[in-house]
């Protein structure tokens, strides 16, 4: 038997809900960062791509804006490279500190109308470069602070963080584009981003990683990184994914969910924002009940199936045309999101050596790097055959491909 399995089973409750919160300032500090900073994204994610479609009022401008706004995700390794390489708080400052800066400049340009669609797609791309170093240096550090045995824990009340401000930022933001326009909700995005680099600059300890005896190059580390990762199954098979999941699903999310709103369901933007805030209800649950199980067994076949779940809801959600019913499916699928947002990070950390999580963080966010593509895609196939159509045959490919990736390889059911 392995340590894992003689361990006694733990309780359930909420003091297993915020373990690693309890007694630790350091996380208790980033934890609150990280909601400012979610706050900030699902706030501007909202905006922003209203505003796009009511400019353009073209599915593949929506598309392309998005594809260009999360295209820095594409380097992701060499955030991760850095991530390993530098003190990650710095890394945090220096990102948070920028993507402050650069919504506050978009803020600026749509109070005094100046802010056209290409350079409301510069402002997207200045906004995005920030976001890479970000979540790699945030999900590292998170380890290092709570260690291996709150790691779920950790990752779930991160998560947490995310849909709370999914459930808040959208519906702040359709409130306010609707009452007051929307260069207005972009000065409350700038707020949550400024909080959020406060935060950090509060005495937050930066934790001492592993130095290497030489220091290598950035280069040397990247190509190092990419041999040794892409030499564990397991890993490669939780990064093909999260590949999967962002060329297929999360496209449809980030891009056509104002189209929905308004061809489908005949809502505004307040009505956007309570469909957005719904998936958010719902992954809040999700990951209150993941941070409730602790250090439990079984992670990666709750990745697997609830990933799986969450692409077939998507599939009837793209079938419907009542807007209660929308808002129902979307808070299950959100609910059922949880497993496979929470968990992708947990098992790339459990799965790789401490002096390579950096890089494993940073091949995820170059995973997470799909979206643009996949947005630019499934932002073609809509202009033809409406987004409907699109979203139900991405969905059944994302569970068809999730489905393959365990058959082929079973032992990812098996981590724990």
């Amino acid at each position: 038997m392995t340590e894992a399995d003689t361990r006694p089973t733990q309780r359930i409750g909420i003091g297993t809900a915020v373990s690693s919160l309890r007694g630790n300032r350091n996380f208790q500090l980033l934890w609150t960062s990280n909601l400012f900073f979610f706050g900030g994204v699902w706030t501007q994610t909202l905006v922003l791509g209203w505003m796009a479609f009511e400019m353009t009022g073209s599915e593949f401008l929506v598309a392309l804006f998005t594809a260009v706004r999360l295209a820095p995700l594409l380097l992701g390794p060499i955030a991760g490279a850095l991530t390993d390489r530098f003190d990650k708080v710095r890394l945090l400052l220096v990102a948070c500190g920028w993507a402050t800066t650069a919504i506050a400049v978009v803020s600026f340009l749509a109070s005094f109308g100046m802010l056209s669609y290409w350079v409301l797609v510069a402002g997207g791309l200045a906004i995005g470069l920030a976001q890479s170093p970000s979540q790699t240096a945030r999900a590292s550090l998170a380890l290092e602070l709570v260690g291996t045995a709150n790691l779920s824990n950790a990752n779930a009340l991160n998560s947490l963080a995310m849909n709370m401000t999914q459930v808040v930022g959208p519906a702040i933001g359709g409130a306010m584009i609707a009452g007051l326009g929307a260069p207005a909700a972009l000065w409350v995005s700038t707020a949550w981003y400024a909080i959020s680099f406060a935060l950090l600059l509060l005495p937050l300890r930066s934790i001492p990683h592993v130095a290497h005896a030489e220091p290598e190059s950035v280069l040397r580390m990247l190509v190092s990184g990419f041999r040794l990762i892409g030499g564990n199954r397991l890993a490669v098979c939780v990064l093909m994914v999260t590949v999967v999941a962002n060329t297929f699903l999360w496209p449809v999310y980030q891009s056509f969910m104002p189209v929905f709103a308004d061809q489908r369901f005949g809502l505004d933007a307040d009505g956007l924002g309570v469909m957005l805030s719904c998936s958010g209800i719902g992954g809040l649950i999700g990951s209150v009940v993941i941070a409730s199980l602790g250090d439990f067994r079984n992670k990666g076949a709750l990745f697997v199936f609830g990933t799986m779940v969450w692409g077939a809801l998507w599939a009837v959600f793209a079938m419907l045309t009542s807007p209660p019913a929308g808002f129902l499916v979307l808070a299950i699928a959100g609910f059922a999101s949880a497993a496979f947002g929470v968990l992708q990070t947990t098992l790339l950390l459990i799965v790789t050596a401490k002096p390579l999580h950096g890089r494993v963080l940073g091949l995820q966010e170059l995973a997470i790097g799909m979206i643009p593509i996949g947005s630019l895609l499934l932002g073609v196939l809509a202009q033809t055959f409406g987004v409907a159509v699109v979203t139900f045959w991405a969905a059944v490919l994302l569970v068809l491909s999730v489905g393959i990736v365990a058959v082929r390889t079973p032992s990812v059911l098996r981590i724990r």
